[in-house]
């Protein structure tokens, strides 16, 4: 039902909002506590809305055992509507107002038992607008919230119980204010800010900067202080790493930011000494262009290429042994699901760059000739090979 429709008959109303009284009194934590409501004087029972019909008041609720007083709730003209407390154990621990549709309206609030507002916000219709603030018993700050109309949740901040700042999300404009200066922390001024986030222990955890509102810069932190994670955005260029607890970088990631994404440019990995074990590469459009793997002794251990020969779907896969000498070369056909079609002459050689032996494949990834050698050199098998398996000596050594 939109705002502009005429509104519905009382009885309508007090059907409705049945539901909503349930879950009221499941909030308030008694659910299940037998209770005695009065109106103007007079018992009323809530769940039926012939007894509080055309009637004006604040209905008080009583738990029937203790005598205490469970909730207060204003009904005008038969329609439940404005203020609602509830108590527990005879204390205030919530209170807010309902509109005609039952929904909240206005100021909300929770309350510790010791009477400190815990949860101070305001309502339009049932949905948070404004700035939600939240409070440990202690009644330090712990959360404050912006919501907006349409958006929901905008901007946020927490601190600990110490009062140091713990989590930041920012807006596309400040909206904290008064509560919290999220101009300067998110980089409203022109710069970009520097951002410390703390445990509850006081411990520092992370280090933010923004501009205008965009992380452009993280780094979260062990408990020794060293960096665990860094995450940097530089004009179009994201740069992610992890380190180990020593601090030695074990990945990088390098990527372009676009209109359609993040795209992957370089993806590195590190040993636990820091030397490189493996590094893929890509175009600007997302498609593979190499991937590379080393020996802890900083030798290649392998190498693949994309695209050779003008062909985007051949691979050719170098593979060397851990002095540089190459090991094997030999080209693909990449086909569905990662699989590979081998094509073309197969190459193995020695640690000291003897070739020892050659596998032929044709077009459809068949073997169609095999050839081996000693270790000096000289041919010691020349085959041609059919599709059924059979052989046939293609040239003697």
């Amino acid at each position: 039902m939109s705002l502009s429709a005429a509104p519905p008959q009382p009885s309508t109303r007090l059907l409705r909002f049945g539901a909503a009284v349930a879950a009221l009194l499941l909030a308030g934590g008694t659910a299940h506590a037998v209770q005695d409501c009065e109106l103007n004087g007079q018992a009323v029972n809530p769940a039926h809305g012939g007894s509080t019909a055309g009637k004006t008041g604040l209905m008080r609720c009583k738990d029937r055992d203790s005598g205490q007083l469970v909730r207060e709730q204003q009904i005008q003209s038969g329609t439940f509507m404005g203020l609602v407390r509830f108590y527990e154990d005879g204390k205030l621990t919530k209170e807010h107002s309902v509109n005609a549709r039952g929904n909240m309206e206005g100021r909300a609030r929770e309350f510790s038992p010791t009477g400190q507002v815990l949860r101070d916000a305001t309502y339009e219709d049932g949905r948070e607008m404004g700035l939600v603030r939240t409070f440990y018993p202690t009644g330090s700050l712990r959360r404050v919230t912006f919501f907006a109309d349409v958006a929901g949740e905008r901007a946020s901040v927490e601190f600990t119980e110490r009062g140091q700042l713990s989590a930041l999300r920012c807006g596309d404009k400040p909206v904290l204010a008064p509560v919290a200066d999220d101009a300067r922390l998110c980089g409203f001024g022109g710069g970009a800010s520097k951002v410390e986030l703390f445990d509850a222990k006081g411990t520092l955890r992370s280090r933010l900067s923004y501009v205008a509102g965009k992380r452009v810069r993280s780094e979260e932190l062990y408990d020794n202080g060293k960096p665990a994670a860094q995450d940097e955005v530089v004009g179009n260029q994201r740069t992610e790493r992890r380190f180990s607890s020593e601090g030695i970088k074990r990945r990088e990631v390098i990527s372009l930011i676009g209109e359609r994404g993040v795209v992957k440019q370089r993806d590195q990995e590190f040993s636990e000494k820091g030397t490189l074990v493996r590094e893929q590469r890509w175009n600007t459009a997302g498609e593979p262009l190499s991937d590379a793997s080393y020996y802890q002794n900083g030798q290649p251990r392998s190498k693949s290429v994309y695209g050779v020969g003008r062909n985007a779907r051949q691979i050719e896969i170098t593979e060397f042994h851990d002095n540089g000498q190459v090991a094997a070369v030999g080209r693909y056909l990449a086909g569905d699901r990662l699989s590979q079609t081998p094509i073309g002459p197969h190459q193995r050689f020695s640690d000291a760059g003897i070739l020892i032996a050659e596998s032929v494949y044709d077009d459809k990834g068949r073997i169609t000739r095999e050839r081996a050698w000693d270790a000096n050199g000289k041919l010691e098998r020349d085959d041609e090979v059919f599709e059924d398996g059979s052989r046939k000596t293609f040239a003697k050594p």
